[in-house]
């Protein structure tokens, strides 16, 4: 194992590491920055309880990215997995509970359809995972040809209109004790993937393969079971994120989210998960996710302040790649020179059995 992919695995294992405190910083400087720019506006208690419905939708898909990406992969169909795991579950609960359905109890209904919309994203999962892990198609063209398969799907179950269902709003309108139940839901993701990856063999294979699929092969890790399991996580988590979509807008559409493919990945790199695999961390993530939460709502409370239009909504998504250009020319730039500290460190100190030959004549 070189050196680099040796100092990704011991930095895995520290609570904060540089990438942690510089998007602390980041996370910090954006949220005093709008408090200050709309006094009265963006500080205050709706405004936190808004912005924590709105963050489970894009930072649940986010896991999706960043387990995908660690293994060196990625996986561009979550949001057509969403979408499709959620037309599910609202037909499902059309079906059951609805004028001229089956009459069933609602509870009963809800749990066929959260299993429905999970058991579409873990079959939409394991299909990549083969793709990917026994086929050796690569990851982003796999799953770039199986999201606009699920997208397609979505669009003839549907026939193109939304479906509208109001049997799951008291989760995406909800609260427990003033906490709205989507910021809850996402915690409780944050915490899954927090044992998943740093107390499981499953995520020590993981961060292993992505450091170095060589090493792996030979220490005897089943490399193809790894991503068909990382796949299907992924996937599993696309179903979540469908019914977290379906019970904040009482609908289900295929095209909803569009934009949320560029903004997963842009959290990714912007959490500091390696796109080359084998380096990212759950704290990471968050900061980027709160980071891109907070930058989004004060672009959209300034903007409109300024621009009373729909130029808001524009400009956040140009901010928003702009901002991937950045981070990653920044990460590259910060790798590079932290890759050659070593090999300067190196260069400078002499090995202690060498003879000066010239001072002892």
């Amino acid at each position: 194992m070189d050196r680099t992919a040796l100092r990704k695995s011991t930095s895995l294992n520290l609570p904060f590491d540089f990438y942690t405190l510089r998007l602390f910083a980041i996370a910090l400087i954006i949220f005093i920055a709008f408090s200050l720019l709309l006094p009265g506006k963006f500080f205050t208690v709706r405004n936190m309880q808004s912005m924590a419905v709105q963050l489970p939708e894009f930072g649940i898909l986010a896991f999706a990215i960043m387990v995908t990406m660690l293994t060196g992969g990625i996986d561009l169909s979550i949001v057509g997995v969403a979408n499709l795991a959620a037309i599910v579950a609202a037909m499902i609960l059309t079906g059951l509970t609805g004028d001229g359905g089956a009459g069933m109890p609602l509870v009963v209904a809800l749990l066929l359809a959260v299993s429905g919309a999970l058991l579409v994203g873990s079959i939409c999962g394991l299909f990549n995972g083969l793709l990917v892990s026994r086929i050796g198609i690569t990851p982003i063209l796999a799953t770039l040809g199986t999201g606009a398969i699920y997208t397609g799907l979505s669009f003839v179950i549907t026939g193109g209109p939304a479906i509208t269902t109001t049997q799951l709003a008291f989760i995406g309108n909800g609260s427990i004790l003033g906490v709205p139940i989507p910021i809850i839901i996402f915690i409780l993701v944050v915490i899954a993937f927090v044992l998943i990856l740093n107390r499981t063999v499953f995520g020590f294979n993981v961060y292993m393969l992505g450091t170095n699929p060589r090493a792996a092969l030979f220490s005897g890790i089943n490399s193809d079971g790894v991503l068909l399991r990382t796949y299907w996580l992924a996937g599993l988590i696309g179903g979540l994120a469908g019914l977290i979509f379906l019970a904040r807008t009482n609908s289900a559409k295929p095209d909803f989210g569009a934009s949320f493919i560029l903004l997963t990945v842009l959290i990714a790199i912007l959490g500091g998960v390696s796109y080359t695999g084998g380096f990212g961390t759950v704290s990471g993530l968050v900061l980027a996710v709160l980071s891109i939460q907070f930058l989004s709502t004060g672009l959209n409370m300034l903007m409109l302040e300024w621009f009373p239009s729909s130029a808001a909504i524009f400009f956040r998504q140009f901010a928003w790649g702009g901002l991937l250009l950045g981070v990653m020319v920044l990460n590259y730039y910060t790798e590079k020179r932290r890759s050659r500290q070593p090999s300067l460190t190196q260069s400078k100190i002499r090995p202690s059995g060498d003879i000066n030959v010239t001072g002892a004549q």
